[in-house]
């Protein structure tokens, strides 16, 4: 057999339908990339040479190309978030950068570019419809964004600094991971651990253990506390030794601020680079080209929102603060009058316990999780008219543990699928929760007919697997993680557009995708769906009632607080992005300063240097773009208010409500601007109402 014969078997290169992924293993992923690369590069070659300015000449046959990259680069990512092993990190690590190298070069076609132009100023433009016209403009707007337009010294100083900044973004991560290692605090007498739950001794003494304390136990010690957020956590919030929390914050808060792992001047060039790569594609500042591709029309629109926001909850925290002050004296602490950065924490959590008086673990019993989908695919019947059914078998899996669904639309036709892989399993997939898409709806040629290719997702969640014949057992923030992710599943699901690059959430702005997920949250705790799944596992008995009414209460305990933290972080982001000049007399330490005598109710201390570990922003893809938690969550409030205010407890409401959501929202995926597509459901723009309401803060504004 010759060796092309065997490649051709690869199961990587299928590039259609349900990846089989019974047959694919790391070993092939290499060979795959090499030939399929190589297949594509002449495809784009020969497609640069022939290309017509018209819709079937140019947008169809670069689709089929980039479809054929996204099907088989999209199993091996999938794969690597859910089957990890070191010899697929291996393999992924060796064709990355040719996959990235072939991705830009696509994205600087000049060719192709001229040809996208020339169709939009054509005479055939007219007769597209929005979702086409809207697929060519995205595709202009990228390509100029990928530095397109640079000729020259031009171009070769905008790749430069694509580089330089990749290895910038990879070097302030690392300094944060190193840091935060480099810190700990060893501790040795039972005094010094006081308040501290079991959960935290047995992580401290297992720290202890790794560190050469061989004999470490939780009960005995010695006890390992260190800065990440597992340990530093819990610390903060049940030590009751004020001068450890003294210390362990300090440490927190000057993390990758000094020495050789110092970000300060990091930060300064990162902003510098930015700034230069948006003065070359011809915006006044990085700000303006980050939100040139996102639903805000302006940085002035961001930064109104969240000066409204910010309005609104101030008060409320500064009135967190009096009553947790209050709470602290009535409980005779000595530092009442005076609580400190280190002290919030740790009182917030008792008068948080005080006032509720119920612990998550509580609730698990009541939340298994063949309950909660039967709660889930309940309620999408009863919003959207659709039915969610087993199809286990019809289609391969990665791990014996994964499901399979189907959804049909009223006339019992099925209209998509996905999996479903909800359990942790720390040694091979990472942590948190996603919905990724594995295939889009399109329409498509089969044996001379056109045919609908249906939509198919992944969802991904990490929670507690069955254990001794007991089911999954919930926490109530798994639920609503469950129901989160279940959103973007049906934002990529129910889509009735036809051409895939905007079908679903494709071609949907950054600051606008988290509306639909974000919108089912809400659901979780409507009377009807939570009693609809809240039954104990072994009694069948309903969440008594005391429980719901402390779960409503205890959603917006410090709202203001977490709030105004966000919106400090927002303000802070756009602020250095937008009006911010690196080398000036202010550093950006100052900006934070400055802003946080209206965004913060205590002031940083001195040596506070939590840029310094802004990873988001300085190492992840949130740049000029923090902004988008609040805007998208404005939109995802006002849109389940439609259904407050018309009726929640009339059914026939909440069906016609549902329809218009389903027919907008979601069926109309990227086709349309999203302020557009909210419009046509809400009639009228986004208002902040809604989420200051459901935040307990609309006294306030």
């Amino acid at each position: 057999m010759s060796a092309n014969a065997t490649i051709s078997q690869n199961p990587l290169l299928k590039g259609y339908g349900l990846p089989p992924f019974a047959n694919i293993s790391p070993e092939q992923v290499v060979p795959a990339f090499k030939q399929l690369l190589a297949e594509l590069d002449t495809e784009l070659g020969s497609l640069e040479t022939k290309v017509q300015p018209t819709w079937s000449g140019l947008v169809e046959p670069l689709e089929h190309l980039t479809e054929r990259l996204n099907w088989s680069w999209g199993i091996v990512n999938h794969l690597m978030g859910v089957k990890n092993s070191p010899e697929l990190r291996e393999a992924y690590e060796t064709v990355q950068p040719d996959v990235v190298q072939f991705v830009n070069k696509l994205g600087q076609s000049q060719v192709i570019y001229n040809a996208f132009k020339t169709l939009r100023q054509s005479d055939t433009w007219a007769t597209l419809d929005s979702a086409q016209q809207r697929i060519i403009e995205a595709s202009i707007r990228d390509a100029e964004l990928s530095g397109v337009g640079l000729q020259g010294e031009a171009k070769e100083r905008f790749n430069a600094i694509q580089m330089e900044l990749a290895e910038l973004s990879t070097k302030f991560s690392n300094h944060v991971l190193d840091a935060t290692k480099a810190f700990s605090l060893t501790l040795t007498t039972k005094a010094e651990i006081d308040g501290l739950p079991p959960s935290l001794l047995s992580l401290a003494a297992q720290a202890a253990r790794s560190e050469g304390a061989e004999n470490a136990t939780p009960e005995n010690g010695p006890w390992r506390i260190t800065l990440d957020f597992p340990s530093y956590g819990p610390f903060m919030q049940h030590s009751t030794r004020r001068d450890l929390r003294e210390q362990l914050y300090k440490a927190f808060i000057t993390r990758a601020s000094f020495g050789e792992l110092d970000n300060n001047p990091l930060i300064e060039r990162i902003l510098e680079l930015r700034q230069e790569l948006a003065n070359l594609l011809g915006f006044k500042t990085f700000a303006e080209l980050s939100l040139a591709s996102k639903m805000a029309p302006n940085v002035e629109a961001a930064e109104a929102l969240l000066e409204e926001l910010r309005r609104a909850s101030y008060d409320a925290a500064v009135k967190d603060l009096e009553e947790l002050k209050a709470f602290a004296a009535k409980k005779g602490a000595a530092e009442a009058n005076d609580l400190k950065h280190w002290d919030i924490s740790f009182w917030a959590e008792r008068q948080r316990e005080e006032k509720f008086a119920f612990t998550a673990e509580e609730l698990r019993p009541y939340f298994p999780l063949p309950q909660v989908l039967d709660g889930l695919f309940g309620l999408v019947k009863r919003l959207f008219g659709v039915t969610v059914t087993p199809a286990d078998g019809q289609a391969p899996v990665w791990h014996e543990d994964v499901r399979y669904f189907q959804i049909a639309d009223e006339t019992g036709n099925a209209i998509a699928y996905f999996y479903l892989d909800a359990y942790s399993r720390p040694a091979e997939k990472r942590g948190g929760a996603w919905m990724d898409t594995c295939i889009n709806r399109g329409k498509i040629r089969k044996n001379g007919a056109i045919a609908t290719r249906l939509p198919v997702a992944y969802l991904v969640c990490n929670q507690t697997p069955p254990v001794d014949g007991k089911p999954s057992l919930m926490t109530f923030n798994e639920v609503e993680t469950l129901f989160h992710e279940f959103g973007h599943g049906l934002h990529h699901m129910l889509t009735k557009v036809d051409y895939s690059s905007a079908a679903g959430i494709n071609n949907v702005e950054w600051d606008a995708v988290e509306l639909p997920s974000q919108f089912m949250e809400n659901w979780c705790y409507e009377r009807p769906t939570l009693f609809g799944m809240a039954k104990h596992y072994e009694t069948g008995e309903t969440l008594p009632e005391h429980y719901y009414q402390k779960l409503l209460a205890a959603k917006n305990y410090m709202s203001g607080s977490g709030m105004l933290r966000q919106l400090h972080f927002s303000m802070l982001d756009l602020e250095l992005h937008y009006r911010y000049r690196p080398g000036g007399n202010e550093s950006a330490k100052d900006v934070r300063d400055r802003l946080a005598k209206t965004t913060t109710v205590l002031p940083p201390l001195p040596e506070d240097a939590f840029l310094c570990a802004f990873g988001h922003i300085f190492a992840g893809g949130y740049a000029a773009g923090y902004y988008s938690y609040k805007w998208a969550e404005v939109l995802s409030a006002d849109a389940f208010a439609a259904f407050e205010e018309a009726g929640i407890e009339d059914e026939q409401v909440i069906k016609v409500t549902g329809k218009r959501y389903r027919d907008t929202v979601l069926a109309l995926g990227g086709s349309k601007h999203p302020m557009e597509v909210f419009k046509s459901f809400r009639g009228r723009e986004p208002s902040t109402a809604a989420l200051l309401k459901h935040n307990g803060l609309a006294a306030a504004a």
